[in-house]
């Protein structure tokens, strides 16, 4: 089965082509095609490769979102990078969909009413929502009625407790479907299957805190297998410091420049989340290698910026640890939990109480998919790959192996 995978962001475009046999593998395969288009402006960057080596990296010039997509799908096709001759190969198409609301817990067949409901929740993701829906369109328009699958970042938070996902506003915003939804749920899933089978235990036995760092910044604590508390709420806004979204402020703030600056909400959606977090402190970027190679030279905005990051990591992941009531794992994913030695070392220091022991040298110089922790360590400590693809090509693959089971049966 060979399944093409969609993720869709607001400012880059990212795609996977996955061929499946008969039964899943035991551990994640690496792409037949994998590409990325990252836009800046009404210029963009595509970068492709494939299993066989070959590679396409070229500066394209797109004005809208749709033709990067496009374009990144012409070289499944032809060139150097073809892995397929024709569009009527590919058995099913997944698509990662930011926000799913109170609809969508499980990875589901897209449909018109699918994709209408898709569009009412646009208003609460306006930059994702709207590329995974114009993503849709080209691939029916490109392959047809192929099988497309919405896979929801929401789904895995969708039975936190109600303790956890109300607001203590008015009770009616509830109504008015205002409550905590989380996000990255694709890869917090992913990576609390993948922790279990690299500890060799049970998932619904493990108390789990996982870390997705990157850009975007979220924790979940996992018990019994599902998420019972994480840091993303209304909206991907809410929560811990990021690249260039704040994270969680006091909204008295966000009243007081409204009364005495003056700010629409617009500018307000433009401030906490593109000119805030690490960018915003540092002055300098809200990519945390440059600023860890900055607070090593003596920027102290930079090193500002870390502390912050840090000190809100920690006691976010106290504050999950107590809602387990305890954590047998400490998981780390996404561009920082994977990359910086620095980031995880300083969230761990103060954890030590819990008899949680990084190993210094396994730590500097982790293999994904890798416990680097200390072997005497009461708490595991791993670093696991982010692969959202690979998560979403699984659900496609079991949903299309059930609907042809379904059309056997009924045979």
């Amino acid at each position: 089965m060979k399944i093409l995978v969609l993720n869709s962001g607001s400012s880059s475009q990212k795609s996977s082509l996955y061929l499946i046999e008969q039964t899943l593998p035991e551990h994640p395969p690496e792409p037949v095609w994998q590409a990325k288009v990252e836009w800046n402006g009404d210029q963009a960057e595509l970068q492709v490769q494939t299993s066989q080596g070959a590679e396409l990296k070229e500066q394209i010039e797109v004005p809208s979102h749709g033709q990067g997509v496009e374009r990144m799908l012409d070289t499944l096709f032809a060139g150097k990078t073809r892995v397929a001759s024709l569009p009527s190969e590919i058995d099913v198409v997944g698509h990662r969909v930011v926000n799913g609301g109170r609809d969508f817990e499980e990875p589901t067949a897209v449909s018109g009413a699918v994709m209408a409901a898709i569009s009412r929740m646009s208003a609460f993701a306006p930059l994702h929502n709207r590329a995974e829906l114009q993503g849709m369109d080209i691939i029916e328009k490109r392959f047809g009625s192929v099988l497309q699958v919405a896979v929801f970042d929401t789904g895995f938070h969708s039975h936190l407790p109600e303790a956890a996902f109300v607001y203590p506003g008015p009770y009616e915003w509830l109504a008015q479907g205002i409550r905590r939804f989380g996000f990255h749920g694709i890869n917090h899933q992913y990576c609390a299957e993948r922790t279990a089978q690299l500890l060799g235990k049970n998932l619904f036995s493990l108390k789990l805190v996982t870390c997705h760092l990157g850009n975007g910044c979220s924790l979940a604590a996992i018990q019994n297998g599902r998420s019972v508390d994480t840091t993303m709420g209304f909206t991907p806004l809410e929560g811990l410091m990021m690249g260039t979204r704040s994270g969680s402020v006091d909204p008295g703030i966000l009243t007081y420049l409204m009364r005495q600056g003056g700010y629409t909400g617009q500018q307000l959606d433009e401030l906490l989340n593109t000119k805030s977090g690490l960018l915003g402190i540092s002055g300098a970027s809200g990519d945390m290698r440059q600023i860890v190679a900055a607070m090593k030279e003596g920027n102290s905005r930079a090193r500002l910026a870390f502390n912050i990051f840090e000190h809100r990591l920690r006691s976010s992941i106290g504050a999950m640890i107590a809602a387990l009531g305890g954590i047998d794992a400490l998981v780390f994913t996404a561009g920082i939990g994977e990359n910086s030695a620095e980031a995880r070392a300083a969230a761990c220091t103060n954890f030590e109480y819990l008899g949680l022991k990084l190993d210094s040298e396994k730590n500097r110089r982790p293999h994904l998919d890798q416990d680097v922790a200390s072997a005497d360590s009461a708490v595991r400590v791993l670093v696991v790959r982010a692969q959202e693809d690979w998560a979403i090509a699984k659900d496609c693959w079991k949903l299309a192996s059930a609907r042809k089971g379904g059309l056997a049966n009924a045979v």
